[in-house]
């Protein structure tokens, strides 16, 4: 149990600003482990922006309480799964070849394709997130956390790591089954709520919605560049995020 813990921490660590204790250990093999706790830090990102929101909401308009809730993500996260994204869109956009795709993720300098990605994601959540009842977007924070998460662990179970440097070096190593379905067994706890909440209809959609992101997003690391980087695990979980939140709102009269 004194392992697990230490792996879940690990993770916690490496992908949040959230304070651990000075024994946790910091190594590439515990990271690698650590991989299987993605989506229960993604529930615990979740339940902070949740309640952020839920406080805020009682002051403020519910567009406020949303950009406050985003805003608590990304602190608590350091914007890191959003570097992700703005780092794969800029090499898959300027780049055609893998070497050069790579070395443009690689440049810490964002592009016009990274600027005008990060902008339209924040904006697609915001917009997603402010259009939900109020009382269904806490509900949706934590599943969406929880689920894109889960979303990026599959490509680490299904896919190659293709750089050997870079700071999601730790997370090379390929998942094992066992270690997917303990992430998926987080995942579902992070859904339940939202499934009281939206209903089976709703979670469905934004499940499948996600899924279908996720997929895509492989079949094209997969073709470009033979595998995945650590932008490309951010930037799945950013579009997967979204992807759920747009399958929640999907309508059909």
């Amino acid at each position: 149990m004194r392992a697990e813990a230490e792996y879940f921490l690990g993770a916690v660590r490496f992908f949040t600003r959230l304070p651990v204790p000075a024994w946790v250990g910091h190594s590439s093999e515990a990271l690698n482990k650590a991989a299987r706790y993605f989506p229960a830090v993604g529930l615990l990102v979740g339940v902070l922006a949740a309640l952020a929101f839920a406080l805020c909401s009682l002051f403020w308009p519910k567009t406020l309480a949303v950009l406050a809730a985003m805003a608590c993500s990304l602190y608590v996260t350091g914007a890191f799964h959003e570097d992700g994204w703005s780092d794969m869109v800029d090499g898959f956009g300027g780049g055609w070849e893998q070497a050069q795709v790579l070395n443009i993720m690689k440049d810490s300098r964002i592009g016009s394709f990274g600027a005008v990605a990060l902008i339209m994601m924040l904006l697609g959540k915001f917009c997603a997130l402010i259009e939900l009842e109020l009382a269904t977007i806490p509900a949706a924070l934590i599943a969406g956390h929880t689920l894109s998460r889960f979303c990026a662990t599959t490509l680490m179970h299904r896919l190659d790591y293709v750089r050997d440097e870079g700071k999601a070096k730790p997370l090379a190593t390929r998942i094992g089954s066992r270690e997917l379905a303990l992430a998926g067994a987080t995942t579902l706890l992070g859904l339940a709520l939202a499934l009281v909440v939206l209903g089976p209809l709703a979670v469905a959609l934004g499940v499948a919605l996600a899924a279908l992101a996720t997929v895509w997003l492989a079949r094209l690391f997969r073709r470009r560049i033979g595998g995945y980087t650590g932008d490309c695990l951010g930037a799945t979980q950013q579009l997967a995020e979204v992807a759920f939140y747009g399958g929640l709102l999907c309508r059909f009269s």
